[in-house]
């Protein structure tokens, strides 16, 4: 599947429009770092795929564009003496259409030293292959923003470093340390920096803020030199082990590991399309959907997981993951790991699990640690997703203790847990004075589902009911005369001068309009609210019709998403977000999954492509392309924590999933045409099947699902148990 992937899919983006704000990450699944081309120096955008100069290769551990990177360093192989140390100095221009972007595998030439450069990554280091083609003498280039020290031992041909840039952490010492080896002698005289006057000064160790280090290779011209790096976030030492568990192993050896581990997840869904812009645009899509979160982890001496934790500046045992933000990737990354890796899943919570333990909250948004963004504890989802589907069931009961524990205690640093937890206890909302304030009362009523879910889960029915309860608390802040969910303040009055179409202030990343439907425990309920179904529906049809207009209102100025929504006529469904994604499937709750079909067609095939422009917003952590990858197949999960998911319309003519267990689920699609907009019949294992989701259970019994696609939409009336899963249903 490898050869249908470039990862350069959505990196075509900058600061006012997103075309995915994507990097082109060369890694292995999982792993503790990302190599990167970089073709820029300015800020987080630091990669374009129509830049035709590259600064070298970046060690990057930025999951967003938006968090910034920490642990970085650029790496740059250079053959001439007209550097002056700087990435700009050193650049050199490559043609982008030869070079090879692969998630095993980074190729390019820079023409101005005419070096073949290669790279492939391991879970903690990589190697390079760099083959030298002038006759100017052979070097390489490290720059390091921020603090960083270098110790270079030339008769083992060993550098040591160590790079201080965290954005954001706890421990303001936090960094990476890294040990790399050259196969090829060093050139002691001509190994060095350059200084303020830009004179070359040798030296063999340096330290200080936003340096460089350069250095130079005897006969090394006209010849190949190997290079193996290897980092950790624990000491020289871990990063000395990491190291020599993988010298023994030649480049094309990692290299066919690397590809092997792509591929084992790759390979566990099939997909066949009469075109190969859809296999490319999946499994691009599909890779990405493994990149992130990353091991913050090492294993030690006695091969025992350990980990740096930030909060007590100390070493600690046990599993640790990062750079992974649960309001976005809750709704699609780990609904695919419960049904693609369930194991590592486990592993993840087994990671989430001792960030709860060692800060006193489950994660909201890591990168290295708690950065506390985005409304809601949505990780609650990716507890209950996981309890009610069987993972990961050894951990539930402290599990449940931590979302309780978020759920009930305000802490003292506004990062860590709800934000107006007391208020909401008190008055069943999230009052006005707090931003984001609609968002933030939503989201903990779906989190109180989640939290019922696990109780359940583990017997605790009065605790169970208690938060099933209060999972319905988004009927507070129903307006059943706008039809929307408002800012109410501490008296109950909604705030004045509402107007629908307005960004921010009490919403997140959109207006009423995208903010208003995400009642994903309850869409029934919230069809009640409504009045009828026939109202519930004629607002989802006046949200896809009604043109994309915005006010800046809580913003001030345009953001991007905004941007992103204006830029296509889908209305106001703004699908370049995660607010949105599950509102297309929304009509087929009440009862209409035709027009949910026809609206997911026309996503599907005119918003996404495998191309530099693949996304129609911010891909995060893999969840944009993990909503193509369900809605691909035909079926999406609404309500991660319910185990169901709402049948849509499948673009392929036929999948196969590999199951966890060794059996496979087949999904097959009959008269797949451009023209065929609408799902006519549905079988489950050969039987017709007439209700509008299938469960987890389905799935991993490996049911065969049939689709037949028609010209003409078809209506019936639904009996409720046909429905997609409601609390009130």
């Amino acid at each position: 599947m490898l050869h249908y992937i470039d990862t350069r899919q959505g990196t075509n983006s900058k600061y006012t429009y997103s075309n995915g704000n994507t990097l082109p990450y060369t890694n292995v699944p999982f792993g503790m770092n990302h190599y990167v081309l970089q073709t820029q120096a300015e800020g987080s955008w630091f990669f374009n795929p129509n830049d035709r100069v590259t600064q070298g290769i970046r060690l990057t551990h930025q999951p967003s564009p938006w968090m910034g990177d920490f642990a970085h360093f650029l790496m740059t192989p250079i053959a001439d003496d007209k550097i002056k140390g700087t990435p700009f100095s050193c650049q050199s221009s490559y043609r982008p259409e030869e070079a090879v972007f692969k998630p095993h595998y980074l190729r390019f030439k820079q023409q101005r030293y005419n070096i073949v450069t290669e790279l492939t990554p391991s879970c903690y280091g990589a190697a390079l292959r760099l083959t030298y083609q002038s006759n100017q003498q052979a070097g390489f280039v490290i720059n390091a923003a921020k603090k960083s020290a270098f110790q270079l031992d030339a008769d083992n041909r060993t550098l040591r470093g160590f790079v201080n840039n965290y954005a954001g952490a706890q421990d303001e010492n936090f960094g990476i340390y890294l040990v790399m080896t050259f196969d090829k002698p060093i050139d002691l005289w001509n190994t060095g920096y350059y200084n303020a006057d830009k004179q070359f000064v040798s030296c063999k160790s340096l330290e200080g803020e936003n340096q460089h280090y350069v250095i130079r290779f005897l006969d090394a011209e006209q010849s190949v030199l190997n290079i193996r790096l290897a980092t950790s976030f624990i000491s020289y030492a871990q990063a000395e082990l990491n190291l020599q568990r993988e010298i023994g192993a030649s480049f094309d050896q990692l290299k066919d590991s690397a590809e092997d581990q792509w591929n084992h997840y790759l390979s566990k869904i099939q997909v066949t399309h009469q075109s190969e812009e859809a296999l490319r645009t999946f499994y691009t899509c599909l890779y990405r959907m493994f990149l992130f979160p990353q091991k913050f982890y090492e294993l030690d001496a006695n091969g025992e997981p350990v980990h740096y934790d930030t909060t007590s500046k100390t070493v600690k045992k046990g599993i640790l993951y990062t750079n992974n933000g649960f309001w976005d990737t809750f709704r699609t990354v780990y609904p695919l790991y419960s049904i693609l890796a369930p194991r590592e899943y486990e592993e993840m919570l087994e990671g989430f699990l001792n960030s709860y333990r060692e800060t006193g909250f489950l994660p909201k948004w890591l990168s290295p640690d708690e950065r506390g963004l985005m409304p809601g504890t949505l990780i609650d989802a990716v507890v209950a997703d996981a309890a009610v589907k069987g993972i990961a069931d050894k951990l539930m009961p402290e599990l449940l203790e931590a979302m309780l524990a978020g759920a009930t205690t305000q802490s003292e640093k506004n990062i860590y847990g709800r934000q107006g937890t007391y208020d909401y206890a008190k008055y069943g909302y999230v009052p006005s004075s707090y931003h984001e304030s609609v968002n933030h009362t939503l989201d903990y009523a779906y989190s109180d589902y989640c939290i019922s879910v696990v109780a359940d889960k583990l017997g605790k029915q009065e605790l169970a009911e208690q938060y099933r309860r209060s999972a319905l608390n988004y009927r507070h802040i129903f307006d059943s005369e706008t039809g929307f969910m408002r800012a109410k303040d501490a008296e109950g009055r909604f705030r004045e001068d509402f107007n629908d179409t307005s960004w921010g202030l009490d919403y997140a990343e959109g207006s009423a309009w995208q903010s208003s439907f995400a009642v994903y425990q309850d869409v029934a309920g919230l069809i009640d609210a409504y009045g009828s179904e026939q109202r519930f529906f004629d607002r989802l049809t006046e949200l896809c019709n009604k043109a994309p207009h915005f006010d800046v209102r809580g913003y001030g100025f345009e953001i991007h998403e905004m941007s992103e929504m204006a830029a296509v006529d889908f209305g106001q469904l703004a699908i370049s977000n995660q607010p949105s994604f599950h509102l297309p499937y929304l009509f087929s709750y009440a009862g209409q999954p035709a027009s949910s079909q026809v609206v997911l067609k026309q996503i599907i095939t005119h918003l996404f492509n495998s191309g530099f422009d693949g996304f129609p917003g911010d891909e995060d952590n893999g969840s944009m392309s993990g909503w193509y990858i369900f809605s691909s197949m035909g079926f999406y999960p609404v309500c991660p924590g319910s185990g169901e998911y709402v049948l849509g319309i499948p673009l392929f003519d036929t999948v196969r999933i590999e199951l966890p267990n060794g059996s496979y689920m087949s999904i097959t699609t009959d008269n797949n045409n451009p023209q065929s907009n609408f799902v006519s019949e549905v079988k489950l294992d050969r039987e017709s099947y007439t209700k509008l989701f299938i469960t987890h259970e389905d799935i991993m019994a490996g049911k065969e699902l049939s689709f037949r696609l028609g010209l003409a939409p078809s209506y019936r009336s639904y009996e409720r148990d046909e429905l997609p899963f409601s609390i009130s249903k």
